[in-house]
């Protein structure tokens, strides 16, 4: 037994349970797996002791295989906003780590990715990205090899430029392509003739005709305010915007689904929920639970039941 006076067992449960669903549908869940009666402020108790604990380790390990000399490793990274008790809106930062032999038909519409490590934070940029920083270089010297895709956020692209300036850094091709359409759209006055001219930018984008893109939207619409928009971003990211080569390198990945997919898996899938507010300190707690699953590392969870896990009950901080 340890500070709770609950099973081992019980606590890991309560713990596995109240990551993936809200408080108060977890007694309900445990009684029906187990037969045993808990509250909804145990699973509370337990389950934010346990992520609390987690977060001491959660980013020093990988947990990965090692990197083979024909992969390449991919990493992204983006921000969304999540509402807190303690301060209002606040970004959670997630990054997400993967091989290119883990991809599954990545450029088809149903493509998946076997395995990924995850990181999940409410923190500031300076703070998240040495987390991010241990990990990769937990590789060792891979230059090239290392791919990052990600949109045109500055913090992104200049930490990525400061920390791995022999990395490829890729602008995620949606992106700006949604630019591209967006302009379309509101210059053509014609919706089609808007939808023909931006396919054609298309294929220009893919082949790593960026300038000539750039070209024919300052001839098309020389003092639109909106193109002038695209254009300034289109020459600020023009060096991540070689589309044609990307597509030959690792698995061929230049958009960056996969980090927009882990921010609803890791974050929205359990702490977006209707009417949720969390404390600062609680969601850190959720998000290094959530990352514990996503990563596939649960058994950092049970060795912590198994080795006489003492803590007092806590007051819920989440």
């Amino acid at each position: 037994m340890n500070g709770f006076q609950i099973s081992p067992l019980l606590q890991e449960l309560m713990v596995y349970f109240g990551q993936l669903e809200c408080y108060e549908k977890c007694p309900e869940i445990i009684e029906k797996s187990v037969g045993v009666a808990v509250s909804h402020s145990q699973v509370h108790r337990v389950t934010d002791t346990y992520g609390k604990e987690l977060g001491k380790t959660i980013a020093k390990t990988r947990t990965l295989a090692p990197l083979k000399p024909d992969e390449v490793l991919y990493g992204q990274t983006d921000g969304s906003m999540l509402f807190t008790r303690d301060d209002g809106w606040k970004e959670v930062k997630v990054g997400r780590i993967f091989k290119s032999s883990d991809c599954i038909a990545p450029n088809e519409e149903q493509s998946w990715i076997r395995h990924s490590q995850y990181l999940a934070c409410l923190e500031t940029s300076k703070t998240f990205t040495p987390k991010m920083e241990q990990i990769i270089e937990s590789y060792g010297s891979i230059k090239q090899r290392m791919v990052f895709i990600n949109d045109g956020a500055t913090w992104i692209r200049q930490w990525i430029e400061d920390a791995y300036p022999d990395a490829i850094s890729i602008l995620d091709f949606w992106h700006a392509l949604e630019y591209l359409y967006l302009f379309a759209n509101s210059f053509f006055v014609d919706k089609a003739k808007a939808k023909k001219w931006a396919e054609k930018q298309k294929q220009r984008l893919l082949a790593s005709k960026v300038k000539q893109v750039i070209g024919d939207i300052k001839k098309l619409a020389p003092d639109n305010e909106q193109a002038k928009q695209v254009i300034a971003y289109y020459e600020v990211n023009i060096n991540r915007m070689d589309y044609k080569y990307y597509k030959t390198i690792g698995a061929g990945i230049i958009g960056s689904g996969a980090i927009e997919s882990a921010h609803r898996t890791v974050v929205q899938k359990r702490m977006k929920l209707s009417g949720q507010r969390w404390s600062v300190e609680g969601a850190q707690n959720m998000l290094n639970l959530r990352v514990t699953y996503m990563n596939e590392t649960w058994d950092n969870v049970i060795s912590l039941t198994k080795n006489n896990f003492k803590k007092q009950k806590l007051k819920p901080t989440g």
